[in-house]
């Protein structure tokens, strides 16, 4: 089966084929650094992740461009976002942008989100974007009015196929400061004149000013990955108007199309309520790394498709907190009986057919990357390879190999859920849950060499009301979840 992904400008799944064999270039909008990542922007950049592990994992040499917003991403009232937090904070929007930049690569290294080939900062471009602004204007696409430059959407007749909104129906761009100025509502700003107040500002051919916002993402994709390239992503709330915008003036530069699949996850909801620092219902990855280990906020984004919303709650996080503990602990126990089998004389084969399993899997990753079905598939393999586990039968290392084979694709290089060597728990206090259960079996073994049979079995009973199954065996007592 060929991969299949939903392309959202033709509103239909197609099967992948990059333009040049072997090889795809990808660019995904980052994030705007001017205060730390929520829970929202964690479903983006895991959703993300997951393509590009896939398509690495299929074969492909994939250059990820994602870029980094510092300038230009202006609120409704024409305010950049990174002047009004530097007014708030009370410092320049550079250090902002530097200590948010390292903020947001911090989580996502805690999340296990594979870092971009290149992440290119918007100030770090004012050339090539004044440059893309200059071709626009010297095809007749852009105008020129008091400093600033604004892109006339009654130029390119294919405004509106990626939102499917037409223009009489479209609202203004929520990033247009001076309205007056536009021959339409809809035209959109590629750079901005600075007023007196505004720190950052940059010489331009029509005085000093700053880009817009959709600007940059043009010219940064077009600058690594070519006037023609595979994959553009984003959020949902980048279609319209950023994306659409992309389109229309990265078409109008060239002359011909610009990225062949679009792709957009779907967004966090808090009480059905899209989750966004505006409306101030967001959690910080920070804070939910207090209470969860990132490996249960992947996991948790993970059962969900990426084009569907989440709906985010501490009793949806303790349900995955639990679910990933289950799967890891099955993943601890095969690879601790596999140490041993290395050491053994064995001759007994695994009799689970791995092909089915990986198969499966394999075509829902195809089915436009369906991560909840992958899921569900690993946890019916975890329920075989648990039955073999507990009936005690000596299989081979390479049976057993073969078994975990399976958990470190799949779960592992593909999900990013499976580390190479997993701690005793899942949540952040792992550790100390699992020195205290160790703690526990020494006692017991101790009561137990005493023959005081009745203390012993207390422990073994209360380790068990509390979901911890003991296991006594020939060299020694193990434990594992019920």
């Amino acid at each position: 089966m060929a991969l299949s992904i939903y392309n959202t400008l033709s509103r239909q799944k197609e099967e992948f084929k990059p333009l040049h064999d072997g090889r795809v270039g990808m660019y995904v909008c980052g994030p705007t650094v001017y205060s730390h990542s929520h829970v929202g922007h964690a479903k983006s950049y895991v959703s993300f992740d997951i393509i590009v592990r896939y398509l690495r994992f299929l074969g492909y040499k994939v250059l990820y461009v994602q870029n980094i917003t510092d300038v230009g991403h202006l609120l409704d009232d024409g305010e950049d976002r990174m002047l009004k937090q530097s007014k708030i904070d009370k410092v320049h929007p550079m250090q902002i942008a530097e200590t948010i930049t390292h903020s947001y690569f911090e989580d996502m290294d805690a999340l296990g989100v594979l870092r971009p080939d290149i992440s290119p900062r918007a100030t770090g471009h004012i050339i090539e974007q004044i440059e893309l602004v200059k071709q626009l204007l010297k095809k007749g696409f852009a105008y020129e009015v008091n400093g600033s430059v604004y892109f006339d959407v009654r130029k390119y007749k294919d405004y509106g196929k990626l939102s499917g909104r037409s223009v009489e129906e479209m609202l203004e761009g929520t990033r247009v400061e001076t309205r007056s100025e536009k021959r339409t509502p809809q035209d959109f700003a590629l750079w901005k004149k600075a007023d007196a107040e505004h720190i950052m500002r940059w010489p331009s051919p029509w005085g000093e000013g700053f880009p817009g916002w959709h600007i940059e993402c043009s010219a940064m994709s077009m600058k690594y990955l070519g006037e023609r390239f595979d994959i553009h992503g984003g959020g949902l709330d980048n279609q319209f108007p950023h994306h659409e915008c992309e389109i229309a003036q990265s078409e109008c530069a060239t002359g011909h199309s610009f990225a062949t699949y679009w792709i957009h996850n779907n967004l966090v909801t808090v009480n059905g309520q899209k989750m966004s620092k505006s409306l101030g219902n967001f959690v910080t990855l920070k804070d939910a790394f207090k209470k969860y280990d990132p490996l249960v906020l992947r996991f948790f984004i993970l059962q969900s498709h990426y084009r569907s919303p989440l709906d985010f709650s501490d009793e949806a996080l303790q349900g995955a907190k639990v679910g990933l503990e289950k799967l890891l602990n099955t993943v601890r126990n095969l690879r601790a009986e596999l140490a041993k089998a290395g050491n053994e004389t064995r001759t007994a084969h695994v009799t689970i057919d791995l092909a089915s399993f990986t198969s499966r899997m394999s075509a829902s990753m195809d089915d436009d990357f369906n991560t909840p079905q992958v899921i569900a598939i690993l946890f019916d393999f975890s329920r075989e390879v648990n039955t073999l586990l507990n009936a005690g039968t000596p299989f081979t290392a390479a049976s057993l190999q073969a078994l975990d084979q399976v958990y470190r694709e799949f779960g592992g290089e593909i999900l990013g859920l499976i580390p190479e060597t997993i701690a005793t728990g899942a949540s952040s206090n792992g550790a100390m849950e699992g020195g205290l259960i160790q703690l526990l079996i020494d006692v017991r073994k101790e009561v137990r060499a005493q023959k005081l049979w009745g203390l012993s079995d207390a422990i073994r009973d209360g380790l068990k009301n509390i979901g911890i199954t003991l296991e006594d065996k020939k060299d020694g007592t193990t434990w594992k979840r019920s």
